[in-house]
């Protein structure tokens, strides 16, 4: 029997396999600017279950099904019996016998983990509380698009250790890169991620100086203060203030630097208007590369090799 290939954590897959998905991503990107057909996923079908909504992640992976020949099934919480107690992997069992993966965006990466233990096909990680791996393979998508590389750069986030911290740190080590955190010392990433990256020899610094931080960067990335499930946001933003990513702060990076951010943005908050529409802004590149990255994971987990 085929191992089934899940997609939920990036330190779970094996570097080559990552390597793989990021060419096939730039081939399909080719292929449908040029309009070549790349049904690869003819006829197979992914459940999207939707516990937060979503703008990039549904509309990429939709359309990302549509043009790999497949369909794609929008689904919240409400219109599943799972909004109204039916467990976890007893849904995991029935999507099983109907769809070819399942996509899910959710609330706690226990619940992704568990439709993972109980499902008989591929699951993908849209988002969770823990980590952003598909935000990951379109951010390495635009990056290598735009330096030419993603191997020995210098990246720079800024703000909170959160969940797209997490999957900056493991794809790190995972394209060998690296990554300098500015973190509010109340905000930083998770002890796990760090840990993990210090045993496979990440090259991973943390820091609460994000002048520091961005010194000489090749990249610099932030994320919005304020996540959809914040109770606290009010009393966190003064943490977050003196991480602002503007241009006095781009000034430290190198002069060729890239901003990336994951979106929704907060102008004037995490980041100025003078930075997200500025010269060195890749973020309508990197927002559209969620979907020929989420096309390649898709291929990858529910097509075979890529």
């Amino acid at each position: 029997m085929t191992k089934i290939k899940h997609f939920l954590d990036l330190k779970d897959i094996d570097a080559t396999d990552l390597r793989l998905m990021i060419d096939s991503a730039r081939e399909m990107k080719a292929a449908q600017k040029q309009g070549r057909p790349h049904a690869m996923l003819n006829n197979k079908k992914l459940a999207m279950i939707f516990e937060k909504s979503s703008t990039r992640t549904r509309v990429s992976f939709e359309s990302g099904m549509f043009e790999l020949g497949g369909h794609a099934l929008n689904l919240s919480a409400n219109d599943l019996q799972l909004g109204r107690g039916e467990s976890i992997a007893d849904t995991a069992r029935v999507l099983s016998r109907m769809v070819d993966g399942i996509m899910m965006r959710a609330n706690s990466h226990d619940s992704l983990t568990e439709l993972a233990q109980y499902a008989d096909i591929p699951i993908i990680n849209g988002l969770t509380d823990q980590c952003h791996p598909c935000q990951l393979m379109a951010d390495i998508l635009t990056i290598e698009e735009h330096l030419g590389r993603s191997k020995d750069i210098t990246v720079a986030w800024i703000g909170d250790g959160n969940n797209v911290a997490h999957s900056f740190i493991t794809a790190a080590v995972k394209f060998d890169f690296t990554l300098n955190l500015a973190c509010p010392a109340e905000l930083s990433p998770s002890d796990d991620y760090m840990h993990w990256a210090a045993s496979e020899n990440g090259r991973i610094t943390l820091t609460t100086n994000p002048e520091e931080a961005a010194q000489n960067a090749d990249v610099v990335v932030t994320d919005t203060w304020v996540s959809m499930g914040d109770t606290d946001a009010e009393e966190r933003m003064g943490l977050r203030t003196p991480y602002q990513v503007n241009e006095t702060l781009m000034a430290h990076a190198q002069n060729n630097a890239i901003f990336m951010h994951c979106l929704p943005a907060h102008r004037e908050e995490e980041v100025t208007t003078a930075v997200i529409d500025g010269p060195q802004s890749v973020i309508w590149d990197e927002a559209e590369n969620r979907l020929h990255a989420q096309k390649a994971v898709m291929e990858w987990c529910m097509g075979g090799e890529v």
